[in-house]
């Protein structure tokens, strides 16, 4: 599919989505990817099998590639792991590669306290869980009710012993000052790098509700920043790729706190973060975060924020 072709079949079903992103990446590259189908990966579960064990069982199947960015991932061809048994014990979780991110950023040791603020469906409070080695805290929360047993599922079939399910409105973190040594907001977002899973977030996808959620999003990240301690990081995420979402949220932090952008040294492609877009400026601070679009590493769109509190 060629990039002019790729635009055609994602106007056709939502015009204001490529108007929209012509202004935030207009390359043929980025529509292309967009519009073509996500490739299958899964991360094993250290939790239930030693990593060279999982690997070994799978490659009897499937054909595996390394996720660059996280050890435990590999992208996978050559059937459906959801059919195997791995995946029903959860020896494997379904993970999309760039999503894997976050939590390899935040850089979990075993014994600490941490928040997922936003944690249904579980990918990355069981991967959270498996950096933890079971030893510790965590606190898994969703304010969704309806969303809680999927989390509650995944933890159990993972292994995951020290996880604490809460349900709750994020923002209601700034009551539990300085509690976490890390904290991660996977932030409620407009799901714009979620259209090469399924096109029905492209035609969810709206501009007024990626503006509304950028308040959303504001509120809680100063919220989840609270409930951080001194010395202590938090990775801000989403899986979209506007501005407002993204940039405008982390600058919103920094011109609110005393918080410190730090660099994300891993082996990943990505795109320069917008220090201005729309006539509005950001922090330089934001350079340090991580901006990776479909066609950078044949993912989903993403970006990552990681932050520490002096």
């Amino acid at each position: 599919m060629k990039g002019e072709e790729a635009r055609r079949v994602l106007r056709e079903i939502n015009r204001k989505f490529v108007e929209r992103y012509e202004k935030i990446d207009g390359s043929d590259e980025f529509f292309i990817y967009t519009a073509r189908r996500l490739r299958q990966s899964v991360r094993v579960n250290t939790l239930k099998v030693e990593l060279e064990v999982g690997v070994e069982n799978l490659r009897t199947r499937f054909e595996l590639e390394p996720v660059p960015w996280c050890r435990e991932g590999f992208w996978v061809s050559g059937g459906r792991v959801s059919t195997t048994a791995e995946h029903a014990l959860g020896v494997v979780f379904i993970q999309e590669a760039a999503s894997m991110l976050p939590v390899v950023a935040l850089e979990v040791e075993p014994g600490m306290h941490v928040l997922d603020v936003a944690a249904s469906p579980g990918g990355k409070s069981t991967q959270i869980a498996q950096y933890l080695e079971n030893r510790g805290c965590l606190v898994a929360n969703e304010p969704k009710p309806r969303r809680l047993g999927v989390l509650a599922a995944n933890l159990q079939r993972c292994g995951v012993l020290v996880a604490r399910v809460t349900q709750m409105d994020g923002r209601r973190f700034q009551g539990f000052p300085e509690r976490f040594e890390r904290v991660l907001l996977d932030a409620p977002c407009s799901n714009a790098g979620m259209v090469r899973k399924s096109y029905r977030y492209l035609q969810a996808w709206g501009r007024r509700r990626a503006k509304k959620l950028s308040k959303l999003q504001k509120q809680l990240i100063l919220a989840a920043y609270t409930a951080l301690k001194p010395g202590g990081v938090m990775v801000y995420s989403t899986c979209t790729l506007d501005p407002v979402e993204n940039e405008e949220v982390v600058d919103h932090l920094l011109r609110h706190t005393d918080a410190e952008v730090e660099d994300i040294r891993v082996r990943i492609n990505s795109h320069p973060p917008f220090e201005e877009f729309e006539g509005r400026s950001y922090t330089s601070e934001v350079r340090r975060c991580l901006r990776i679009h479909p066609q950078d590493n044949d993912t989903e769109g993403f970006f990552v924020a990681r932050v520490r509190k002096p």
